[in-house]
């Protein structure tokens, strides 16, 4: 019996290292407490349960349990080496993102199968070496015991968890005030992580709102010392004490908001477009190959520490950059249904100051319930494939071509008696980057045939080269018809082209990135004919565009309601990440060792603290905000 137990335990710490060393770039020696810990609860309750009937019975079970683990240890890693998002119940009700990407996620599982094997590997020796195991039914003593094993073990991971209650990051954190699936992963492990994930499934969880001061930068703009700019607020009724509402008010009403700034309506009253840019990366902007994107990054705000924050792959992505709020997967449902509502939608903004809005995609229209969702945003005429470009485009192909879509739809609006708004959502950067698969990589081959690259990257500058070509057109066409001067074009990822491995995107980078963190820095596109070019030095994300665009198109907003902030405002600059590490401009920090990284000598007293408390209330806030359909509450 004791042999059994100990392979039991042994097994379980052994599939939690493959997937941990095999998933991140090291393994997390933080973890290793709290996963032992718990494999060794767990391993009580497995060798009970396989212990308590008859020989063959319990046989029967321990393969079928193994055969489970085998199987969900399988499913979290290809899903995490497709989407780069952690695997859970939430996103599995989104089983209709996986199904589309189904080719995608069977070359996961070829290009991983010796991974999966492993992680199989324990069933496996479990049938070769039957015959060295006890299945026999339990004596009354030896239950006695194995319930005693249990509840002891049970007793010291609980132990394990409050002795970590006032660490930031810590286990205690984890269970009991918030929820982040990728962090309990790393800090839990998978099993844990599932077990919490089924749990919150069913009952929810409660999370901890801990109000804190925000810090603001300091502002050496001669200009901006020279005025006392007003906060971008507007009066809200914050009366109500009740529930989850009550919690929001609490929050928003310690809040003081963003102040305006000397380029407060800048742009007031020009035509926008809008463009999320399909994996596109800061590494793919060179002169020579991409020259418009090149000319739009330096020629306008020249964001020089921006990140588009990989969270939840496309939608998440295409939520964070038109909403201003966190993605957060178990929130997906109600921004796929339109169910909830967004005043400050980027749609529903411009159409009430009299704007005429359109909306394109290249791939299908429908993908995701996007026909839905950008209504709910305002996106009035919106097409893609099925609802009426198919017609004018290629959408048998696979990715759609950019530049079809540009050369398509500008009649639309270029012409327009009204300012205009359009949104485009791109497809042409989509993984994968082959010739052979990707028919935008081969459509642009010879432009990178002699680059000294390995394919996967020669095929991932080809698809950003479509990019730069519709960009092209786009501002050739604005230009003949006399609209350059009074359109701003802003662009910014939806991810970045996570399906490269770190090693191909270091070959394009400037620096050494790493996955987590640095493989997110980013250009952000901001960008008017007649501007001169403004270097932004402060942090910036995805969730941070929407609210830095209203303040340059003079739009009243209230800036406590969004948690993405003005970049170009005194607000403190932070990039949060899926795990809740962050970066602003005095570090770096990582959530899962609880490291960081200062890039300055004037760290105040409890900084990281207070950025972690900013970053957690940011992130619940903006889940309890679409949770809540709270800008209806608020808005009446």
């Amino acid at each position: 019996m004791k042999k059994k137990y100990l392979y039991i335990l042994i097994s379980l710490i052994y599939m939690d290292l493959i997937y941990n060393l095999f998933a991140y770039d090291t393994y997390l020696k933080s973890s290793i407490i709290n996963i032992v810990l718990f494999s060794i609860c767990q391993a009580s309750l497995i060798y009970l349960i396989t212990s308590i009937f008859t020989k063959r019975i319990n046989k029967v079970l321990t393969y079928i349990i193994y055969g489970i683990m085998g199987f969900c240890y399988s499913l979290y890693y290809t899903f995490y080496k497709v989407f780069i998002t952690p695997f859970s119940i939430a996103l599995f009700r989104q089983s209709d993102q996986t199904l589309k990407f189904g080719k995608n996620i069977l070359i996961s599982i070829l290009q991983n199968i010796h991974v999966i094997i492993l992680f199989f590997l324990p069933i496996v020796l479990l049938i070769i070496f039957r015959k060295k195991l006890d299945y026999e039914k339990f004596k009354f003593k030896n239950l006695g015991i194995s319930l005693c094993v249990l509840l002891i073990s049970v007793g010291i991971y609980i132990g394990n968890i409050f002795i970590q209650k006032k660490e930031v990051g810590g286990i205690y954190n984890l269970y009991f005030e918030t929820n982040n699936v990728s962090l309990n992963i790393e800090r839990l492990g998978v099993p844990a992580a599932i077990y919490l994930d089924i749990y919150r499934s069913i009952f929810g969880i409660e999370e901890k709102i801990e109000l804190v001061e925000e810090p603001q930068i300091e502002d050496n703009d001669s200009d901006n010392e020279l005025f006392e700019y007003e906060d971008n607020i507007t009066e809200l009724d914050l009366s109500s004490t009740d529930g989850n509402i009550g919690k929001i008010n609490e929050f928003i009403g310690n809040e003081t908001g963003t102040k305006k700034n000397k380029y407060t309506g800048m742009f007031k009253d020009m035509n926008l477009i809008y463009i999320v840019a399909e994996s596109f990366n800061e590494i793919a902007v060179r002169e020579d190959l991409t020259p418009t994107l090149y000319k739009l990054v330096h020629e306008g705000f020249y964001f020089e520490n921006f990140y588009t924050s990989n969270n939840l792959s496309t939608i998440g992505g295409e939520f964070q950059a038109l909403t201003g709020l966190y993605a957060d997967n178990t929130i997906l449902s109600s921004w796929r249904s339109g169910s909830a509502y967004y005043p400050y939608g980027l749609g529903t903004v411009f159409k009430n100051l009299g704007y005429n809005t359109y909306a394109y995609h290249n791939n299908s229209a429908y993908f995701q319930d996007r026909n839905i969702y950008l209504k709910s945003q305002g996106l009035d005429n919106y097409k893609g494939c099925y609802n009426g470009l198919e017609k004018l485009i290629n959408c048998e192909q696979w990715p759609q071509s950019d530049v079809e879509m540009i050369n398509a739809t500008i009649g639309d609006y270029i012409n327009s008696d009204k300012p205009f708004l359009t949104y485009y959502m791109t497809v042409s950067g989509h993984f994968y980057y082959s010739f052979a698969g990707n028919a935008i990589a081969s459509k642009n081959k010879d432009l990178v045939k002699d680059l000294d690259y390995p394919e996967e990257v020669k095929g991932y500058l080809a698809t950003q080269i479509e990019l730069d070509k519709a960009l092209n057109i786009l501002i050739n066409k604005l230009d003949e018809v006399g609209k350059l001067d009074d359109t701003v074009i802003v662009l910014l990822a939806d991810h970045y082209p996570y399906n490269l491995s770190i090693d191909n995107i270091n070959m394009l980078s400037s620096y050494e990135r790493d996955s987590l963190i640095e493989a997110n820095s980013n250009n952000l596109i901001i960008y008017n004919s007649k501007m001169k070019s403004v270097k932004v030095d402060k942090v910036g994300m995805s969730i941070d565009v929407i609210p830095t665009v209203y303040n340059l198109f003079g739009i009243d907003y209230d800036s406590r309601i969004i948690m993405g902030k003005d970049i170009l405002s005194t607000s403190e600059g932070i990039a949060i990440f899926k795990d809740k590490s962050w970066v602003t401009n005095k570090g770096t920090y990582y959530a899962s060792t609880g490291k960081f990284v200062a890039k300055s000598n004037d760290i105040p007293e409890g900084y990281v603290n207070a950025i972690n408390t900013i970053v957690s209330n940011r992130v619940a806030i903006s889940r309890m905000i679409v949770a809540n359909n709270y800008y209806k509450y608020i808005f009446k």
